[in-house]
């Protein structure tokens, strides 16, 4: 169950962008001060794109991140549907930060291979300092969709019927998911109100398992939140 959430309304996607691209420049410093490093989760999808591309013209101390996927589609390593893909496209292929400090999820190897893999790297990760999340319209983040039922203990599941295409997938657990600093959802859009209304309401939705250790922000523009 989560507690103690900010909900941070702005009026436009471009505000939203600006706005979590600064927040996540300062966490990272802090994170860096304190203990070195940086461990950030990227989402997937379209909304955070533009985000990404904020970031990438930003000035980072980018040799102390570390980069991990909250989920990825089973695809061939180079296809523009992939999640690893579009971060790269958008930030990870601009900035400077090593390759070797960049974990994508090898889901080219099939679904079990690359979970087991993952799993090994996640764990050892833990806790992270910021992931970052969206929502679909069913209330999903990551590969967590609605009456999925999965081994709350584990830290990486494998997905085989998942709702939106392609059917197999590779995602965090709401346990590891929610084991970080920071959390971090962006939200965009009118269809989203239904599920953001249900959210607020306290129904079980995929997102509503997912927390913070500290930290747990949802950005929302006017439309999500429901106003013009």
């Amino acid at each position: 169950m989560q507690s103690n959430i900010e909900w941070q309304q702005l009026e436009t996607t471009d505000l939203i962008a600006q706005e979590v691209c600064k927040r996540i420049l300062a966490i990272a410093q802090e994170a860096i001060t304190k203990r070195g490093q940086f461990k950030f989760v990227l989402a997937g999808g379209k909304t955070p794109e533009k985000m990404y591309r904020l970031l990438a013209k930003s000035n980072g101390d980018w040799s102390k991140w570390f980069i991990y996927h909250g989920d990825e589609r089973v695809l061939p390593v180079d296809d523009a549907n992939r999640n690893s893909v579009m971060a790269a496209n958008a930030f990870l292929n601009v900035v400077v930060i090593p390759k070797m400090q960049i974990f994508d999820i090898p889901t080219e190897l099939g679904t079990e291979k690359s979970a087991a893999i993952y799993r090994s790297i996640v764990q050892e990760a833990l806790p992270f300092d910021l992931v970052l999340l969206g929502m679909g319209e069913d209330g999903h983040t990551a590969s967590l969709f609605p009456n999925h039922v999965h081994d709350e203990n584990d830290a990486v599941h494998s997905i085989y019927n998942s709702p939106k295409p392609p059917s197999e997938r590779v995602t965090l657990s709401a346990k590891a998911l929610s084991d970080t600093q920071n959390l971090f959802f962006l939200i965009e859009g009118a269809n989203k109100r239904d599920a953001i209304k249900q959210w607020r309401e306290g129904e079980n939705l995929p997102v509503s398992t997912v927390n913070a250790l500290q930290n747990l922000v949802v950005f929302l523009d006017n439309a999500a939140a429901d106003i013009d």
